[in-house]
């Protein structure tokens, strides 16, 4: 927190009144539900991740596995369409690890007919979203995602071809990762407290319209009219508010709500509502009761101050604590109760509830709803590489959206007539519709041989065994050392070890150990 936002409001003049506000009238978007009349899960999800994205992915795969190794990937679009598939369905289907997927005894013909266990974590390690040696120096430089970025651009153009309602809310959400990435963060309060800061606004049923990586205050600036004399929460309410309508109601907690921030939006015709810190009240709070008189005055006591122009008010709700918030819409009026548990009495008891209480209780949930929907079936792949975990993440977004906007469609046209598809069966009809992708005329694309092609994702090459009589000629069978990416299985009856000599002759894997001699065995 800057030093300026302790000493907001402290020119204004305080006085115990109610709130009278002076609203714009909201500019209603036309409603374009009834465009998406008979979309299936795919359609949804493709408002976010279409097949333009998924080449994007194959050609930068490809290009960065050749310009590393060496070695070509020869990965096609619809195989990227398989690897996330199989992401999705491995995170409805769980198991402790990724490996039991090609068990014999558990194995998920859907995954395993696809691609083999090897080739599934060769593509993990290797899918890429940019060519690294396309991005200059100076966007490196401002930018800390670069790495993902084009991923990043395409979700959140979905997120921004939405339409805006009359409410929306700002909250942070964490990306959980422990390991060596940009700008990672520590929140202790959070569920996920170690990973990447996301600055999200969405509507109050948790559909995700705008959101912002956290890169410092200084990457906000240059995205931000005027900022100078902003602290953080302040730059992020003016860039997430960019896209919406005049007339909005935004609804945030306390890190983001200032006096200054709403004055801000007040001028374009944007009004805020947040919970607030003591010590952003300036003059306000010495015309409020103290806590210990509210305390004494029991559970349910209010007080409300406002300006002397009554365009802005302060309310204190004392619940369990006293409880600061901030509005240029809702003041006490026209109170209602609520029910709270008693800890003396063992019971409920009913406590009267401001207004201004009310209405940020019914539209603050939906950063969270997003959290809640992303954790029940994340994609949890354990490693090393943040740009795995953002792609993750955001695919995870994606599919929540895409449900939560499904089923909103789905009240709209079908009533309590039909009930919507659940989450989970959601995200397995897209899971499998994507396992399922096959467009032959883009198999061209890909570099693979004619071999490779006809062997692609289901078995191994596998040489075929001389004649005993041919392996058995004396000195005639030499072995040659291969490179640890080519180790293969020995190919003596009985052994289960993988080895990088192979005989010059019959071309065949055998180990050459001591304790094993595999190689001696076939020969003789």
């Amino acid at each position: 927190m800057k030093k300026g936002d302790s000493e907001q409001g402290s020119g204004l003049r305080w006085k115990a009144a109610p709130l009278t506000p002076n609203l714009a009238e909201y500019q209603h978007q036309d409603e374009t539900d009834l465009d998406r009349h008979g979309w299936t899960p795919l359609d949804y999800f493709e408002q976010y991740m279409d097949r333009d994205l998924m080449m994007t992915i194959a050609e930068c795969s490809n290009a960065m596995s050749l310009s590393k190794s060496g070695e070509p990937l020869n990965v096609t679009t619809d195989e990227i369409y398989h690897f996330f598939g199989a992401c999705i369905l491995m995170s409805c289907i769980r198991y402790p690890t990724i490996r039991m997927y090609w068990s014999k005894a558990l194995k998920i013909t859907a995954i395993t007919d696809k691609f083999t266990r090897a080739r599934f974590f060769k593509l993990r390690g290797a899918i890429k979203v940019v060519i690294d040696h396309d991005v200059p120096e100076d966007l490196r430089m401002s930018d800390k995602f670069w790495k993902v970025r084009p991923f990043l651009d395409r979700i959140l153009q979905g997120c921004l071809s939405l339409n805006r309602p009359d409410c929306a809310c700002i909250g942070e959400q964490m990306i959980p990762f422990t390991g060596a990435c940009p700008y990672r963060q520590y929140l202790p309060m959070k569920p996920n407290p170690i990973g990447v800061k996301n600055f999200v606004c969405a509507t109050a049923d948790g559909i995700v319209l705008d959101f912002e990586l956290y890169q410092g205050t200084g990457s906000l600036i240059g995205k931000v009219e005027e900022p100078e004399g902003l602290g953080l929460g302040c730059l992020v309410i003016e860039r997430l508010c960019q896209t919406l309508h005049r007339g909005t109601k935004v609804y945030c907690d306390r890190f983001f709500t200032t006096i200054k921030g709403a004055q801000r939006m007040m001028e374009k015709e944007l009004y805020m509502t947040g919970t607030i810190m003591n010590n952003r009240l300036a003059g306000a709070k010495h015309k409020l009761p103290s806590d210990k008189a509210m305390i004494s005055m029991g559970r349910g006591t209010s007080s409300e101050v406002s300006t002397e122009d009554g365009k802005l008010c302060v309310v204190k709700w004392y619940d369990n604590k006293p409880v600061l918030l901030m509005s240029v819409i809702h003041g006490t009026q026209p109170e209602d109760t609520c029910q709270r548990w008693d800890k003396n009495l063992k019971q409920y008891v009913t406590v009267s509830r401001p207004s201004i209480v009310r209405e940020y209780n019914n539209n603050m949930a939906g950063v969270d709803l997003m959290d809640r929907m992303i954790g029940y079936y994340r994609m949890s792949t354990r490693t090393k590489k943040w740009t795995m975990r953002m792609v993750m993440h955001f695919t995870d977004l994606a599919l929540a959206n895409s449900w939560l906007l499904y089923q909103k469609d789905h009240a709209i046209r079908a009533g309590t007539k039909t009930r919507p598809i659940q989450f989970l069966q959601f995200r397995m009809e897209v899971a499998t519709i994507l396992l399922a992708q096959h467009h032959g005329a883009d198999a061209d694309l890909s570099t693979h041989s004619e071999e490779e092609d006809s062997n692609q994702g289901v078995k191994r090459h596998v040489t075929e065994l001389p004649h005993v009589s041919v392996r058995r000629r004396a000195n005639a069978h030499l072995p040659e050392m291969i490179g640890l990416k080519n180790a293969m299985r020995c190919r003596q009856l009985g052994c289960t070890g993988r080895t990088r000599v192979r005989c010059m002759t019959c071309k065949v894997f055998l180990c050459l150990q001591v304790e094993r001699n595999c190689y001696s065995a076939f020969h003789t």
